[in-house]
């Protein structure tokens, strides 16, 4: 019935940095409709609070704190999540960091740090999730890029290289794995108010100009990303992959 596709009853789902922000706000949406959630995070106590407000709300949510930036770690995470809590069906690749600074005096650190926690930690654990739903034949995958996968901002660069890269991975992973079970896609949000946009949210000079900018006007909200999650974790995408969603209110779209 079309009713059920968008059911996730039974389905077990990972959301990588879901302690906070947009990884919290697809937990909770994917719980909404029928998931039973994994909470991953490096914060062991944050994420238990985290987990507790979804199980406050009747869910059934699990955590996984581990560091998805240490390929070992996901590895071990990954099959004590299969073996203890049930096969991942549903991976969102959400983890991620921001610095800002101009290029020419970018930290290289700071650099080293986004690249392995804004790409290789997709790589690191969707590729230990796949060599699970592969065996199983099935599994989706949704990576989060960004409106920076498309555009740059002054003081972003290093950002806008990372998520243009998940965007690319994105589809290197669909031409892999499509073909033999796994639908792999991508959401990119436009500007949310979230813990990692502090600097621009509390900015009334920013937002006046994202207001300008964006065509719907104003800044996103949280729960209106959950819809895109929902859509590609359930039955109703079954033959979707390899493709960005643009949840930006119509940002990328304009001049």
């Amino acid at each position: 019935m079309m009713s059920n596709l968008f059911d996730l009853t039974g389905k077990t789902a990972l959301v990588t940095g879901s302690s906070q922000g947009i990884g919290f706000a697809l937990a909770e949406g994917l719980a909404s409709h029928g998931a039973r959630i994994v909470l991953n995070g490096r914060n062991a106590d944050k994420l238990e609070a985290a987990a507790e407000q979804l199980r406050m709300q009747g869910y059934d949510v699990h955590t996984a704190p581990f560091d998805v930036t240490n390929p070992r770690a996901v590895a071990t995470a990954i099959d004590k999540i299969e073996a203890g809590i049930g096969p991942i069906d549903i991976l969102i690749n959400n983890a991620g960091m921001q610095y800002r600074a101009s290029l020419e005096e970018f930290p290289l650190d700071k650099w080293e740090d986004m690249m392995r926690t804004n790409v290789s930690s997709v790589f690191y654990v969707a590729q230990a999730v796949a060599r699970h739903m592969l065996r199983r034949g099935r599994g989706r995958i949704i990576n989060i890029a960004s409106a920076t996968s498309e555009l740059a901002r002054i003081s972003v660069a290093p950002y806008t290289a990372s998520k243009g890269a998940v965007k690319n991975l994105t589809r290197g992973m669909a031409t892999d794995w499509a073909g033999r079970g796994l639908q792999v896609n991508a959401i990119a949000p436009g500007y949310f108010r979230t813990p990692l946009n502090t600097a621009l949210t509390e900015s009334k000079e920013f937002t006046a100009w994202l207001e300008a900018r964006t065509p719907a006007g104003r800044w996103g909200d949280l729960d209106e990303l959950k819809g895109a999650a929902i859509f590609l974790a359930s039955d109703a995408a079954s033959f979707v992959n390899g493709h960005t969603l643009y949840v930006d209110g119509g940002l990328t779209v304009s001049l």
